[in-house]
């Protein structure tokens, strides 16, 4: 289930340390509008079955984004049980974000999700500048490992150091959310006799 409206979701955060050098020195300042032309993601999925999560995002101004982007806050969780190595535990599992998958030079291990739009804005990916009347596409493959009723929330930005801001058509901010119940099990399955094909059940219901 989707719904799009002004949320209380923050802008992306910059992971980075002090010292550096202004993030938005050559960012132009300005409101650019945007539309969410599509937003895809199985409101009912399963524990250890595949599901992606669908963007579309068309620029409907005059003037160029500067670098279109999208902050999603809700594949993780925070655990507060004691003596973790980790507070931070996941709902979803990246298996590859947006963006084209960048050649290693070299055969290696990835040490993060493949996609060429991640950033070094927490939980932030962006796909550089979009052009007046185009298209975006920001599709994540992700694995969800942890049942329950969640929702999912993302934010759309136009550039990734606060100086250009995306909004609707309405004037209201580019974000929306999910509803989404992941079930502890994957449906049952069964080979219908009369053609042979495999179909699945229903979800079975989240404890």
């Amino acid at each position: 289930m989707l719904l799009l409206g002004a949320l209380s979701v923050g802008g992306a955060l910059l992971a980075g340390g002090c010292g550096q050098a202004r993030q938005d020195t050559h960012e132009p300042k300005g409101t650019f509008t945007v539309q969410i032309v599509k937003a895809r993601f199985p409101a009912r999925q399963a524990v250890a079955r595949p599901s992606s999560l669908e963007l579309l995002v068309r620029n409907t101004g005059k003037h160029t984004v500067p670098s279109v982007a999208v902050t999603i806050d809700s594949f993780s969780y925070v655990e507060n049980y004691p003596e973790l190595a980790a507070s931070k535990r996941p709902i979803w599992v990246i298996e590859q974000g947006p963006g084209t998958i960048p050649k290693r030079p070299v055969e290696s291990e990835a040490i993060s999700p493949p996609g060429g739009g991640q950033t070094a804005y927490v939980n932030t990916w962006a796909l550089g500048s979009l052009a007046a009347g185009h298209t975006q596409t920001f599709l994540w493959r992700v694995t969800p490992v942890k049942p329950g009723l969640h929702t999912v929330n993302f934010t759309i930005a136009a550039g990734l150091a606060g100086r250009a801001r995306a909004q609707l058509a309405g004037g209201g901010p580019a974000t929306g959310h999910f509803t989404v119940e992941v079930a502890s099990r994957p449906p049952a399955t069964h080979v219908d006799p009369n053609t042979g094909k495999v179909a699945s059940g229903a979800f079975p219901l989240t404890p």
